[in-house]
């Protein structure tokens, strides 16, 4: 015996059997149901949230407010922002300050180049320290009578080109003695003049623990040079009396050092000058 379609069927020995195929799509059709409710909770859950965080925006923006409660800022709106300030504004001038004075200009004529001429003022101390090069300072001497300073024709060039001064000072090492002088005139023409035309050399001066050194005819080395109103002489050579040669870089090196060392100190007298006519009051 059998019953119609989607009903129990009896098997051998008068035993039901379950429709297996009806149960299986009954099953299914259930899982779908949950799947979809699922679905739609979650899509509902997400559109409330959206929702609350629009209005939240809204009411935000609405309120000007960047916080809740008694202490949340009001922001304010453009009309009550400051246009003009009362301070006045800062105002610049148009008319560029003076140049530096020119510390040249301070040693290159007599009516600006006012500082003391004094032996110390040129060569202080009782040393002179170049690098790693220490040189004793022996004798010096400041005078008028500037051909009284010099060997040959030197001389008459100084006065000829109206030499007001000179002043000497001798240093020596290691058996090197060099002399070097300022010849100190009223103008830079003058004195480049003189330094130019600078023939025979400066005369040696000795004393203070240095003994005679370049007379009696040995060779030494001469320089001459120049500087605002200023021209500088050396002559160095050996306090044995032996005779310079270009070989002999002991003699230079020393010839080399005071040369340095004067022209910084004439040019460190044109700055301390012009430094203090830029510092003085006006008017």
């Amino acid at each position: 015996m059998s019953f119609g379609q989607g009903g129990p069927s009896w098997g051998p020995g008068g035993n039901q059997t379950p429709d297996w195929a009806a149960l299986a799509e009954a099953s299914a059709a259930r899982s779908r149901r949950k799947k979809w409710l699922l679905i739609g909770g979650g899509a509902l859950a997400t559109a409330a949230v959206a929702a609350i965080v629009a209005t939240a925006v809204i009411s935000t923006n609405n309120s000007g407010s960047t916080g809740t409660g008694k202490n949340a800022s009001q922001l304010p709106g453009p009309a009550d922002l400051p246009t003009d300030s009362a301070e006045p504004e800062p105002s610049f001038s148009t008319v560029a300050p003076p140049p530096p004075p020119d510390p040249k200009d301070y040693i290159s004529d007599v009516k600006k180049d006012r500082a003391p001429l004094t032996v110390d003022s040129f060569y202080p101390g009782r040393k002179l320290t170049m690098g790693d090069r220490v040189y004793a300072k022996g004798a010096t001497h400041r005078t008028t009578n500037c051909a009284s300073t010099t060997q040959g024709a030197l001389g008459s060039i100084l006065a000829n080109n109206g030499c007001d001064q000179v002043i000497r000072a001798t240093y020596s090492r290691a058996g090197v003695a060099v002399t070097v002088g300022v010849a100190v005139f009223e103008t830079e023409a003058q004195a480049k003049k003189a330094a130019q035309q600078a023939s025979g050399g400066l005369a040696s001066l000795s004393g203070s623990g240095v003994p005679t050194f370049c007379r009696g005819g040995s060779v030494c080395r001469r320089t001459a040079n120049s500087y605002g109103r200023y021209a500088y002489f050396t002559v160095g050579g050996f306090t044995s009396g032996k005779n310079v040669t270009t070989a002999d870089k002991n003699v230079y090196a020393v010839g080399d050092d005071l040369t340095n060392f004067t022209f910084r100190q004439i040019r460190h007298r044109g700055e301390v000058q012009a430094s203090a006519a830029a510092t003085a009051p006006t008017g």
